[in-house]
């Protein structure tokens, strides 16, 4: 049988759009049960309270629950691999952050590439360090604390929560940049970390600006400079590293990703609630409370965001030839 040429072209019309209408639909229905946002930390952490943050927002705007599911180990490479291996279909999502640009170098053996295999949904907020000092150390602001390392090379140490740790890193970026030597000591967290450092058993440490500011603001810890390129609104009276040292930047990033390959008509309908979620005065506040600025945005410029940072602290780790431990 010979079909009319105007037949074809609406049949052959009609079939294009067949795949639309159902991303479409699919789009519309989604989620239909529960979603599984990963988190390579134990609960209680700003990445944890980021996840539950945004989780309680999708539930209540999507109808479903969105579950916090807490897999720490391995650097949360652990976490990374069970949204890798997980179906694409937008019902399991990582709690994507700065641990994951890092690993991508400081990692020789993944069963994973992060930026290939992890689709990028949404920013959620960066978060800065602070260079936090023992009271008992010397130098009262962040120039003295150059000068002073300068004058002693080799003498003033400086904690982490890790090796590899993006604490860890932004005092490696520090000493590369301003041309000083300081003995790291790296600890199994950020906890222990700065009990050492209220202790005075370590004087100065990196740490993230949600688990140490009210040492700061009580005076327990000095706050020597934010690793922001501008000033903190939770601590507006400490300055920018890059205020001394121009282009200095080290900081926490939180977003969401899903498996490659998941549906771009899901990615987006995620990445359109999760910024809406950014734009709510409370989920501002909320953020601001611990120390974070809103990071509203695209996918597109999520994952760029994510390869910008992995470039970087590929450079830096190559650099300090950091090893994994």
């Amino acid at each position: 049988m010979t079909i009319p040429r105007r037949r074809f072209l609406q049949l052959a019309v009609g079939g294009a759009a067949i795949p639309l209408v159902a991303q479409g639909a699919r789009a519309q229905t989604y989620p239909t049960r529960p979603v599984h946002i990963v988190v390579g930390f134990a609960p209680g952490g700003s990445t944890d309270i980021a996840a539950r943050l945004i989780g309680q927002w999708l539930s209540e705007r999507l109808g479903q629950s969105f579950v916090i599911e807490n897999r720490p180990g391995a650097g949360t490479n652990l976490a990374v691999e069970a949204v890798v291996r997980a179906p694409p279909d937008g019902y399991t999502l990582l709690l994507a952050s700065s641990a994951n640009t890092i690993n991508a170098t400081l990692y020789q053996k993944l069963n994973f590439n992060f930026i290939r295999d992890i689709t990028p949904v949404a920013s959620i907020t960066r978060q800065p360090q602070m260079m936090l000092a023992n009271p008992s150390f010397p130098a009262k602001t962040f120039l003295e604390s150059v000068a002073y390392a300068k004058a002693n090379p080799g003498k003033i140490t400086i904690a982490s929560a890790g090796n590899g740790s993006i604490s860890h890193l932004a005092g490696e970026l520090l000493k590369m940049t301003v041309g000083i030597d300081l003995v790291h000591v790296p600890y199994r967290g950020a906890g222990p970390a700065l009990t050492d450092l209220l202790a005075g058993h370590v004087q100065v440490s990196f740490a993230g600006i949600a688990g140490a500011i009210e040492h700061a603001r009580t005076g327990q810890l000095r706050a020597l400079a934010v690793t922001t390129t501008a000033r903190s609104d939770a601590l507006p009276d400490v300055p920018p590293v890059s205020d001394f040292v121009p282009g200095y930047e080290a900081v926490s990033l939180f977003g969401i990703g899903a498996p490659r390959n998941t549906p771009a008509d899901i990615v987006d309908k995620l990445n359109r609630e999760i910024n809406a979620a950014l734009a709510d005065p409370a989920v501002g506040a909320r953020i601001a409370d611990l120390g974070g600025t809103v990071l509203a945005g695209s996918p597109a410029e999520f994952g760029k965001l994510l390869a910008d940072e992995t470039e970087k602290w590929g450079k830096v780790i190559r650099a300090a030839n950091i090893k994994q431990e």
